[in-house]
């Protein structure tokens, strides 16, 4: 690969680390609005509607997609460097909404310190919760997704990526929501009933997303002019 062509696969690779770095710290910071939604009419899972789910679950599938594409195309090492690069952001911001929230708001601030309290106040529980929840489902996803890349040869693109994707969005889902029941943040009544729907709904967006990555991957290869099973090595590694 000749030099310009490299500069174009790096710039590549930062902004697809900025949005997944982006998509997971928004994830953490808005999760404590729940909406519902119902394709199927008033279909139930344990008492709940079945798609009764945190707003944090909009950018989340987002960061699954780009780990596989960059499992793709750069290989295993910088796409658990992406991951490692999101667990840093997450502690970071986790941190700056810390002192954000010790600090005291002045008498005509738009937003007093209960309001902050209220939106941000179980900031430092979520975020904790999803970083335990998100480096051990994303170190799976691309365990898995190499794992199927290697079986098949490079073949078979749907078949990683939904097998890795589906795998690791359960232990995810699983995970968040049995640290958030623990720590009191939600009842343990809801809890089969928001794994359920976090997961089946996490499905969905997967195989929806399948396409989505067929045209990237193809879109990256004929770019970068990358044969079947061949990665991108930015770093001499």
């Amino acid at each position: 690969m000749n030099s310009a062509l490299k500069k174009q696969a790096f710039t590549l690779y930062l902004f697809l680390a900025a949005l997944f770095i982006t998509s997971l710290v928004v994830s953490n910071l808005i999760f404590q609005k729940f909406f519902v939604w119902q394709p199927f009419g008033d279909l139930e899972v344990f008492g709940a509607p079945i798609f009764e789910v945190s707003v944090g679950i909009l950018p989340y599938p987002i960061t699954f997609l780009i780990t596989d594409l960059i499992s793709e195309i750069y290989g295993k090492k910088l796409a658990n460097k992406v991951v490692v690069a999101g667990i840093f952001a997450s502690v970071f911001s986790l941190l700056i909404v810390y002192t954000a929230g010790a600090s005291t708001a002045t008498v005509w601030s738009p937003v007093d310190d209960a309001q902050f309290n209220t939106v941000f106040g179980n900031t430092m529980v979520a975020v904790f919760a999803s970083m335990m929840a998100y480096l051990l489902a994303q170190f799976v996803d691309i365990q898995i997704y190499h794992f199927w890349k290697r079986l098949t040869n490079g073949k078979h693109l749907w078949l990683r990526n939904n097998f890795s994707t589906f795998s690791s969005q359960f232990i995810d889902t699983f995970s968040v929501v049995f640290f958030l029941s623990a720590f009191g943040q939600l009842s343990w009544e809801l809890f089969w009933g928001l794994v359920i729907a976090g997961f089946l709904f996490k499905v969905l967006i997967a195989i929806a997303d399948t396409p989505v990555l067929y045209f990237l991957v193809y879109t990256a290869r004929k770019k970068f002019n990358l044969g079947l099973n061949e990665e991108i090595d930015l770093f001499g590694e």
